[in-house]
């Protein structure tokens, strides 16, 4: 079942029949959540891998992955071909998301879909929240809910670009008694960090591969063409330099409207094709001086107060 907490070389995906961690058929993806495999029963301790799939995609989810193994599997683990999942072909990492299903007894894995329109509300918002910021949330959620889950943890190890040396220290505080590895390139360097990086980029193809936009989900349901208003679903890679996005992204804008939610408003890709074809807004407090002076602050004991405030005659405590 499905388990939600609301809240290289670029390639068409090629995606197998059924991924778990995917939303279910004609399922539009609203809003982020998590999916977690069975828990494995072998004792512990465990190493754990972080790795991410759809950071730089201007369409469709950025999606976390983690996988977990026995320490003493550790040397099983590194025969089963897990490596970075950009250097493998859809079809390897296909069977590799089926390895992890096949080992219960030793392998568990999960994933956090983070999905467009949380992306863009969080880096649209203000103060807005970077994807820095909400990579590490998801990064957090996931360890998390493993231990809550009932696995010992002793070592992690953290696919990550910046600063490796501050983000290991800031998850190691958050995370006493657990041993942190950050560094760049860690899906080629760790098996553990390649499996994680299997799960999360087969789970963001089946999302593009099958993505339902809810803009039509109401016309699909009553049995009208999906492309009825001319979203087309060849997405290519997502990318913004793919030519297959590029594509997509010019013939499916909707000049007052803008683009269907798999569309990430916040990136430079969108906004500039928005800003050159989109319809121009006017907001009706635009050039109304006295109406934005209305709620600008005062000065003195008034500072910070607007003037609604002061015509209603609220007044300071310090007044009294």
């Amino acid at each position: 079942m499905l388990s939600r907490s609301p809240s290289t070389v670029q390639s068409t995906p090629v995606v197998p029949c059924y991924v778990p961690s995917a939303p279910g058929p004609s399922t539009p993806l609203t809003e982020s959540y998590t999916y977690h495999s069975p828990i494995p029963i072998a004792p512990g301790p465990y190493i754990l891998g972080v790795d991410e799939a759809g950071r730089g995609p201007v369409l469709g989810p950025l999606v976390y992955g983690v996988a977990y193994c026995p320490v003493a599997w550790k040397n099983d683990l590194d025969e089963l071909g897990f490596a970075d999942s950009k250097t493998l072909t859809p079809d390897k990492r296909t069977e590799l998301l089926g390895v992890l299903n096949s080992e219960p007894l030793n392998l568990g894995w999960s994933v956090r879909v983070i999905s467009p329109q949380a992306i863009s509300r969080g880096m649209l918002r203000i103060p807005p929240t970077n994807l820095n910021k909400q990579s590490q949330d998801a990064t957090i959620t996931l360890i998390r809910e493993v231990l809550q889950r009932g696995i010992q943890l002793s070592e992690v190890y953290v696919d990550a670009l910046g600063n490796t040396a501050t983000y290991e220290a800031y998850l190691s505080s958050t995370f006493p008694g657990i041993s942190f590895t950050v560094a760049t390139k860690a899906d080629s360097k760790f098996k553990i960090v390649g499996a994680a990086s299997v799960a999360a980029k087969v789970t963001r193809d089946a999302c593009i591969e099958g993505w339902c936009f809810e803009e039509l989900h109401g016309a699909a349901v009553n049995g009208v063409n999906d492309d009825a208003k001319g979203f087309g679903s060849e997405f290519g890679s997502g990318y913004p330099s793919d030519p297959k996005t590029k594509a997509w992204i010019e013939d499916s804008l909707e000049p007052t409207f803008g683009f269907p939610s798999v569309a990430r408003f916040s990136w430079t890709t969108v906004k500039v094709v928005l800003e050159k074809s989109g319809h121009p807004t006017k907001w009706i407090d635009e050039g109304q001086d006295s109406l934005v002076m209305a709620f600008s602050s005062g000065n003195g004991r008034d500072k910070d107060r607007n003037l609604v405030a002061r015509d209603l005659c609220l007044r300071s405590v310090g007044t009294l």
